[in-house]
């Protein structure tokens, strides 16, 4: 004990404090001056018991490790799902066999030639520009509507959309493919137009050269050829102006390609390509004899390779066993998926009688 303490503690003690601590024994006497003689020991730190935190610089192998580990991960995945490559990273690629965008103008050249490669049961659309395009009305391009003669935006959309399933309902329709009258695709037909009524029904109960129904609607003999698969691979678009009157004319330019085999079985597949330009009126009811959601046939046209050169019988009828898609070597060359032209211009519009496709 310090002596200043202790001579605090004799003074408090002589004035009669109660509480006054008894006076120390002589043992504890010597521990005080000892403690006082003596330096002080430091105090031990307990460790924590949790785990220490890591330096900054420690844990950086281990976050790389997992970001090299996650890249790796994401890598396989991409393998896994495009083992052909990595698609469109910069916006600007195109690896071979990726899907085209829609056709919103005429093309300014031929598609390129595709991989070579011969049309299977299980790939019908094998090495031809057919296995990049959309697939039915999916391939068919409708442009935005605008209000145009006597329509509103609204009906200019509507008149548009009853186009393109005019054309669902003439050249993809299954049941129309194998033969079946397009019941469909005639009710959009101005009834009230009289020539057209009247040579549609003649084509389909009584074909012909001067009455072919394969003018207006795709078809085949289900006792010749058989179709492969459930697609039918399209490229084409919808334009618009206006026409006559006021009138909203629609223009379809469309190519389809229709994979077939023989009818009575065997793995043989080839392709027939009908490229078709329809132009239909959607006029106004107070200046043209019309009906509500019909639309007057303006003109239709037709160039189509592989489908039949001898006499019309109605319906497309391929030829197979190594058969020439066009028969005659003195006829048109024509490349039948080139879309730069309009059809029946140059050397790519409708062929009178055959030529030579230059691929299929």
């Amino acid at each position: 004990m310090p002596d200043e303490v202790w001579e605090e503690f004799l003074r408090t003690s002589a004035d009669g404090a109660g509480d006054a601590p008894k006076e120390p024994s002589a043992r504890a006497r010597e521990t005080a001056a000892r403690l006082r003689s003596e330096p002080a020991e430091p105090v031990p730190w307990r460790a924590p018991t949790s785990a220490p935190v890591r330096p900054r610089s420690r844990s950086r192998p281990r976050k790389g490790w997992y970001v090299a580990g996650f890249a790796a991960a994401l890598a396989l995945l991409f393998v896994a799902v495009d083992p052909g490559g990595l698609v469109g990273w910069s916006g600007e690629g195109d690896r071979a066999g990726a899907p085209l965008a829609q056709e919103t103008e005429r093309p300014t050249e031929a598609p390129p030639a595709e991989a070579d490669g011969r049309a299977t049961l299980a790939d019908p659309f094998r090495g031809s520009p057919a296995a990049r395009w959309a697939s039915g009305t999916a391939g068919i391009t409708v442009p935005a509507a605008r209000a145009t003669g006597w329509m509103t935006e609204p009906e200019v959309a509507r008149a548009l959309t009853r186009t393109r399933d005019f054309l669902a309902a003439s050249h993809l329709d299954p049941a129309v493919l194998r033969g079946a009258r397009p019941e469909k695709a005639i009710a959009l037909i101005n009834p009230h137009q009289k020539d057209v009524r009247t040579f549609v029904a003649t084509a389909l109960s009584r074909p012909g050269e001067e009455h072919d129904p394969l003018l207006l609607f795709s078809r085949f003999d289900p006792a010749q050829a058989r179709l492969v698969g459930d697609e039918v691979r399209t490229r084409g678009r919808l334009s618009y102006r206006e026409g006559r009157d006021g009138a909203l004319e629609v223009t379809a330019d469309v190519t389809y390609v229709y994979p077939a085999a023989p009818a009575g079985g065997g793995d043989e597949v080839v392709r027939v390509i009908a490229r078709r330009e329809t132009v239909v009126s959607w006029d106004d009811p107070s200046k043209v004899t019309t009906e509500k959601g019909t639309f007057t046939l303006l003109s239709y046209k037709l160039d189509m390779t592989n489908g039949g050169c001898d006499e019309s019988t109605g319906y497309f009828r391929p030829q197979f066993g190594g058969g020439a898609a066009d028969t005659d070597p003195n006829g048109v060359r024509a490349d039948p998926y080139d879309r730069t032209a309009p059809l029946g211009a140059g050397g790519n519009g409708v062929r009178e009688g055959c030529g030579t496709a230059t691929r299929s």
